[in-house]
């Protein structure tokens, strides 16, 4: 079934491999970006490009609203590139704003366009000390100090605002360590590695495959298990691009 998608994070670095995929199944692809520079990219990928910052409510209602989705896809990250350690203390409270507030507003905009299904991206490597491999009903590791806590705030407040917000159909996927093309990590690290394309390819599953709740995506490891969206989204950790 052709459906058309609303993709904020576009231009990210699973934004970026998600749109050949969406369109190569077919459907019709609204994607944004905040930099007009970056239009021509989308234009380029086979994305309609919508140049609009999640922070400015209205504006982006409008944009939802015009883009008549019925799958909203949040791909929205803001960290520096090849994840700088210089950058990356600010680049945390930044990312859970848009987490938070990001999230918020593109939960509204998709109720007020008529959506009924919404994906979106978080992490997989913060639930709380305990049995391993976790299952994605384990808490997370909300008593966390420092800026950790600030980064589990922002993956609660997606979270609950992703899955809580009906009539819309909300699905988490809480992706492991990023790595290949736009990630600035060549190979697998981190304790739940996952490649960028297989990530995408979650997503791309989830819009049509999966009952609303959280998945766990990363290649097998003994941090999270991933039988469930391994069963339920036919998800595969070996998919790659052709050009990956």
């Amino acid at each position: 079934m052709n459906h058309r998608i609303f993709l904020a994070g576009a231009t990210g670095a699973i934004g970026q491999r998600l749109v050949p995929l969406l369109r190569a199944a077919g459907h019709h692809v609204a994607g944004t970006t905040r930099f007009q520079t970056k239009a021509a990219t989308l234009r380029a990928l086979g994305a309609e490009p919508v140049v609009v910052d999640v922070f400015d409510a209205d504006a982006l209602k409008q944009a939802v609203l015009a883009a008549k989705p019925d799958i909203v896809i949040h791909q929205l990250t803001d960290l520096p590139p090849g994840l700088d350690p210089a950058k990356m203390a600010d680049a945390l409270v930044r990312n859970a704003r848009i987490r938070d507030e990001g999230t918020r507003n593109l939960v509204q905009a998709a109720l007020f366009a008529g959506a009924r299904r919404m994906i979106a991206q978080s992490i997989a490597w913060i639930y709380a000390p305990g049995t391993t491999p976790h299952l994605e009903s384990d808490p997370l590791n909300v008593e966390a100090d420092g800026s950790y806590n600030v980064s589990i705030a922002g993956v609660v407040a997606l979270e609950t605002q992703t899955l809580q917000s009906p009539p819309l159909d909300g699905i988490v996927l809480r992706y492991g360590q990023l790595y290949g093309p736009g990630t600035g990590r060549d190979a697998p690290q981190g304790t739940a590695p996952v490649h960028v394309d297989a990530a995408a390819q979650a997503a791309l599953l989830a819009i049509d495959r999966g009952a609303p709740g959280i998945y766990n995506i990363a290649e097998p490891n003994d941090l999270v298990a991933t039988d469930k969206a391994r069963r339920d989204l036919g998800f595969d950790a070996s998919f790659r691009l052709p050009n990956a």
